[in-house]
């Protein structure tokens, strides 16, 4: 009876308390709050049982058979409408909810003010007094049965069609009823005068555990490893607090210890308590051990080769074959449906798909950073689960859940694994459903957080080194581009003596046919004669231009002298258009000085600051150039503007276009060697303005800045010392 009895009190404050966790942790959601319900029903019945034992007086005993019943009639409606809510079926089966609430209601009305559910209460071994069955009592077995038993029916069939984790969550609610149930008729027993062993109610506390794990936890265990872990810790506690008690409780074993130990013999059983509560917990994480590797013996080795294959990433240095292997890894190890990697892109600012193993699907080819999924997932930090993604959604009326959901649908993922280098999102691993059918449990979770990490380092290698590479290509382009110009003074000198033997020799043949008489010649020959002479005239004038041209590429090429000199700013600008209107094409822009020729001049060096200017022009007509090319705007004409004016001590020089400018985020990576945003045949190496930061700041103790935006157009704003 004692043990009866403190099995009914504990199960009522456990049902009461798993009950308002529940609903603490979830309030908005209709599977709570009906748990919540069904809790304190349980609390009720399991509260009344407790008191009805322990009565001395019938009419006490009889108030709380009554009491007990309020939650004994409520219990079979409010479980069914519980497992209506689990599965989403609640208005398919409205009708029935219905029914079951208002025969619940009628028993609670008919025991309340009649003896025909209970009749009275009488002593019942081993209990003083226990409810009898009145008159209309089977009615409400009936009840309970068809009822608690459709429930139970509705989880067995729903678990065909569901996916992993909601069958998973399903099998957990299908088991606890049934221990549940089976256990609660062990109470209903003596009411018909059916002899019963009274350790029913045992199994109520497992049975509220199993449901409140169920629906307040996402990621459960596998229901076999629950219950082998439950079933192991119930074996061998009662064994640690049976044993003790069934020495002291025998007849015949006390007397054999009162006979050895005489009035001390009680110190022999709680020694024994003592020994086995230490010994408990290591016997159980031994055995616990020991099942779970036969449980989860494959688990545990795809979880031990993705531990190993994370490790070993970091050696990959080619970035497209480490990528490959991750997911080559994680299907055949896991035997997963499909995996595809995400990776953010700086130049698109985009997470595209970089790699996808399965090719009948068509997953969602990019990600905009501004994607509530993308926001999500670098906010969280943790991986995200679709099943739990669309539990959330039912909970709450929060949106983000609606688009979080249709986004990992179109993604074909069920678990989407984030990989960040520190504070850095790089990017996500997505995972589709395991093809054995199995769930994404807690242990797998944290192995792929492992990888996704361990992926996160190795791809950044992977993605340092192919730029290390690009790096050095551009950096051999430059020494060829340097020794092109160190050569420059050598070749420029055997061009010119090229160039003036040409000259002398079309010099002398123009000279030559002027002084022939061709008066005697015929009409034809007078005109090839002409032709000629022509041709002649027409080589000559180029062979002046290239001369120019030479002389322009020595005097660009030279080091300038050392020596800063007073310099105009018209000074710099013509001797740049010098040179660059043989790679620029004047002609199709509009080249503005917008300055007073009365500036102050600068202090500077000529050949570096032509070198300067050189540069902004050329990027600023490569920018109107894709402007034109990619936007097509009607009656649209590049435009640089060069203007200036005195600042203090400086002279203040705005180089200003209306080219395709600088996005958002390239704009801090603009003075960085090698980094160019040219998209034309005639890309950059990148050196420019890198070069152009170091004369006008370092060189010229000056200061340069920028302003641009996308599409609009870009200003840069120079500061030289004014020369005193």
């Amino acid at each position: 009876m004692t043990y009866f009895y403190l099995s009914a009190i504990f199960t009522s404050i456990l049902s009461f308390f798993l009950g308002a966790f529940s609903l603490y942790k979830s309030r908005k959601s209709i599977v709570n709050r009906i748990f919540f319900l069904l809790s304190f029903c349980v609390s009720i019945w399991t509260f009344g049982l407790s008191k009805m034992v322990s009565a001395n007086e019938e009419l006490s005993a009889l108030f709380w058979v009554k009491y007990l019943h309020i939650g004994v009639f409520l219990i079979p409606s409010i479980f069914f409408h519980f497992i209506c809510a689990l599965l989403n079926i609640q208005d398919k089966q409205k009708y029935l909810i219905k029914v079951g609430y208002l025969l619940s209601f009628l028993f609670i009305i008919l025991n309340l003010s009649s003896n025909l559910l209970i009749a009275n209460v009488k002593p019942k071994f081993p209990f003083q007094y226990y409810a009898s069955s009145g008159l209309l009592y089977p009615v409400f077995l009936i009840m309970f049965f068809v009822f608690a038993g459709y429930g139970i029916y509705l989880c067995y069939r729903s678990m065909k069609n569901l996916s992993d984790v909601k069958k998973n969550q399903v099998k957990y609610v299908f088991v606890a009823s049934l221990v549940g149930f089976i256990g609660g008729v062990d109470t209903f027993l003596p009411m018909f005068n059916i002899p019963t062993i009274y350790f029913g109610i045992s199994f109520e506390p497992i049975y509220i555990l199993i449901l409140a794990y169920a629906i307040t936890r996402y990621r459960l265990m596998d229901i076999k490893v629950a219950l082998t872990r439950t079933g192991i810790f119930i074996v061998i506690y009662t064994l640690i607090l049976g044993l003790p008690f069934l020495l002291a409780s025998n007849l015949a074993w006390r007397n054999k210890l009162v006979a050895l130990f005489g009035s001390r013999w009680w110190t022999v059983p709680l020694g024994l308590m003592a020994v086995l509560a230490t010994l408990g917990p290591f016997i159980y994480i031994y055995v616990n051990r020991k099942a779970e590797e036969r449980l989860l013996r494959e688990q545990k080795r795809y979880q031990d080769v993705l531990k190993q294959a994370s490790l070993g990433m970091t050696r990959i240095r080619n970035l497209k074959k480490l990528l490959n292997l991750i997911t080559h890894i994680v299907t055949k190890t896991v035997k997963i449906s499909y995996v595809g990697i995400y990776l953010y892109n700086q130049e698109t600012d985009e997470y595209v798909l970089q790699v996808s193993r399965d090719k009948g699907r068509m997953p969602i080819p990019k990600l905009t950073p501004d994607n509530p999924l993308i926001s999500w997932i670098a906010f969280k930090r943790e991986p995200l689960v679709y099943e739990e993604i669309k539990r959330q959604m039912q909970d709450f009326s929060d949106p983000i859940y609606k688009h979080l959901e249709e986004n990992m649908r179109l993604l074909t993922a069920s678990v989407l694994l984030p990989s960040f280098l520190e504070d850095r999102f790089i990017g996500f691993i997505v995972l589709g459903d395991k093809m054995t059918g199995q769930i994404y449990t807690p242990d797998d979770l944290e192995v792929f957080e492992i990888l996704a990490s361990q992926a996160a380092l190795a791809i950044e290698n992977a993605q340092f080194y192919d730029e290390a590479k690009e790096m050095q290509k551009q950096i051999a382009q430059a020494e060829k581009m340097a020794t092109i110009g160190t050569m420059a003074d050598g070749l420029s000198h055997q061009i010119n003596n090229r160039f003036y033997a040409l000259s002398l020799i079309a010099g002398d043949s123009i000279d030559t046919i002027k002084m022939t008489d061709t008066s005697q010649c015929s009409p034809e020959v007078k005109e090839m004669i002409q032709q000629i002479n022509h041709a002649l005239e027409r080589v000559q004038a180029n062979v002046m231009q290239g001369a120019e041209v030479v002389k322009g590429l020595l005097k660009y090429s030279r080091t300038g002298d050392e020596n800063f000199e007073a310099l105009s700013l018209d000074q710099v600008i013509d001797g740049t258009l010098e040179m660059v209107q043989y790679k620029v094409r004047l002609s199709e822009i509009d080249l503005v000085r917008d300055y007073p020729k009365d500036l102050p001049r600068i202090k500077g060096n000529l050949t570096q600051l032509q070198e300067a200017f050189f540069n902004f022009i050329d990027n600023a007509y490569d920018a109107i150039v894709e402007r034109h090319t990619m936007l097509k705007e009607e009656g649209y004409r590049g435009r640089i503007n060069i203007s200036a004016s005195p600042k203090n001590n400086m002279l203040e020089i705005i180089i200003e276009d209306n080219g395709m400018g600088i996005k958002d985020h390239d704009d801090k990576k603009v003075f960085t060697p090698f980094f160019t945003t040219k998209t034309s045949s005639r890309r950059g190496t990148g050196l420019g303005l890198y070069v152009i930061k170091k004369i006008i700041t370092d060189a010229h103790k000056g200061k340069i800045t920028f302003e641009s935006g996308y599409k609009v157009g870009t200003r840069f704003i120079l500061e030289l010392p004014i020369a005193k």
